[in-house]
């Protein structure tokens, strides 16, 4: 080979090309992006240990809640004197302990159940009727828990943009389990109980739940621990993470951005970042929806056993009424699932718009039955009412903090979920007062208000249409 050719040979490393400009690059999805090995952050999902952790003390605190509604009216008339009296949990303040960290509040709320199920099982045992009170209180302290359920599954630092919903949904799961489960292990604990002092029909349901919280508190100390990012953050700082763009577009998540940790100068602190109007707006929409969520199924819990109990074509005993609750969430489970799957690709205003539809269709099929023939009110009719009812308004629970956590920047995480959740507590409280009183009151009247909150909700939701609009996932 002549040593001109060899000179005119250009080297391996240059190229005729022009240099790629990022017009010319073709944008990739997502998904390859993390086949080729990148990260997505919008894809960021915790560990799978916390993860389960925190979705299963999510699912015991619904059983915790449910177990005793089939049998706690029988258990205070057993004892006399002391109206039956729904508990809301105690919720916590806006700080996060351990700067953002989710491990004391889990020890907290498993100390708190645990003393609270044991305090509720030996009120029969002294006799002691305001031991049920009591327990019930203290198991309160542990229901914040949902808070923070709710948060770590919307937390930017730990989760991305596009799977929030999705966790969000496998809380929608956790709460179809806890509505059937529960109502159906205490109808059963009630029918199988032995006639003891300590161990009954009314205190096996506190026993037993007292067991599986110690257990479930090994395995919490066990397995779960704070992920770096979650430590670093509260009120502070993290190191290496720069403070928030409050000048993103209106409606685009405002993601934490990396900076160099080599000494630089840290960048000035960002101003307040100011909600719009708009905002403000969905803000509402979403703790409105939140609370006739849990206002509707709460009063349908707590309804339906004296409804089943003071009709006389039904005339449940506790063990009746709890298999009716209970068969209801276990055929609305497959559709939870289902819901869970589709969370990815559906909108979020897409599925409140779906489960909030679903859920005033069969109020209004239930109204329009007490209006004809209330009389002929069968077992199966009632049960696809509140299948329906199930379904809806728990597939509808899915997006409410979701929403926010995606509208609005990562700080305001704390605030949002705080938010939702005194929304949760309060309608859960008064769901329940309204759902024992049903009877009392009509049950016209008792499924009349609930359309009407909805139809407030939907004035809402229409009026703040495109201001709804998120990222799917």
């Amino acid at each position: 080979m002549k040593l001109s050719s060899l000179q005119r040979r250009p080297p391996a490393f240059q190229t005729d090309r022009p240099t790629p400009t990022p017009e010319d690059v073709t944008p990739h999805s997502a998904e390859e992006e993390v086949s080729e090995g990148a990260e997505d952050p919008e894809l960021k999902l915790p560990k799978r240990a916390p993860l389960l952790i925190m979705i299963t003390a999510y699912a015991l605190l619904q059983i915790s809640f449910f177990i005793i509604v089939s049998s706690s009216n029988d258990k205070i008339r057993s004892r006399q004197a002391l109206p039956r009296l729904p508990i809301t949990g105690l919720s916590p303040s806006q700080s996060q302990s351990r700067a953002g960290g989710y491990k004391i509040p889990l020890h907290i709320s498993c100390g708190a159940s645990l003393l609270g199920h044991i305090l509720y099982a030996l009120a029969y045992r002294f006799s002691f009727l305001y031991l049920i009170l009591i327990g019930r209180c203290v198991s309160g302290v542990g229901f914040s828990l949902w808070m923070y359920g709710k948060r770590f599954c919307a937390d930017p630092r730990l989760v991305g943009i596009r799977r929030r919903t999705t966790l969000s949904a496998c809380l929608a799961v956790s709460l179809g389990l806890g509505t059937s489960l529960g109502p159906f292990a205490g109808g059963m604990l009630y029918k199988v109980g032995f006639g003891g002092r300590v161990w009954n029909g009314y205190t096996a349901p506190g026993w037993v739940m007292a067991g599986v919280w110690a257990a479930f508190w090994v395995l919490a100390a066990r397995w779960y621990e704070d992920e770096d990012c979650v430590i670093a953050g509260a009120g502070t700082r993290a190191a290496g993470v720069a403070p928030l763009d409050t000048t993103a577009p209106e409606g685009q998540d405002i993601a934490l951005q990396e900076t160099d940790a080599s000494g630089a100068q840290p960048s000035p602190l960002p101003t307040p970042y100011r909600m719009t109007p708009q905002q403000w707006g969905v803000v509402l929409c979403m703790c409105w929806f939140s609370m006739i969520c849990f206002f509707i199924l709460g009063a349908w819990e707590s309804n339906l056993p004296v409804f089943g109990a003071s009709t006389p074509r039904l005339h449940w005993s506790p063990t009746a009424a709890g298999n009716f609750i209970a068969l209801g969430g276990i055929s609305a489970f497959p559709f939870l699932i289902l819901n869970l799957l589709l969370a990815r690709r559906t909108p979020d205003r897409h599925i409140l718009a779906l489960g909030t539809s679903l859920g005033l269709s069969a109020l209004l099929t239930f109204l329009l039955l007490l209006l004809r023939s209330p009389a002929r009110l069968s077992y199966p009719v009632l049960f696809v009412c509140w299948w329906g009812v199930a379904l809806g308004f728990s597939s509808a629970t899915t997006v409410t903090m979701s929403t926010l956590s995606k509208q609005l920047p990562p700080v305001w995480n704390g605030r949002t979920s705080l938010a939702i959740q005194y929304s949760n507590y309060l309608g859960r409280v008064t769901g329940a007062v309204w759902g024992g009183s049903g009877v009392a009151v009509g049950m016209r009247n008792y499924v009349g208000l609930q359309i009407a909150l909805v139809g407030v909700g939907a004035v809402l939701f229409v009026g703040l249409w495109r201001d709804l609009k998120t990222k799917t996932g």
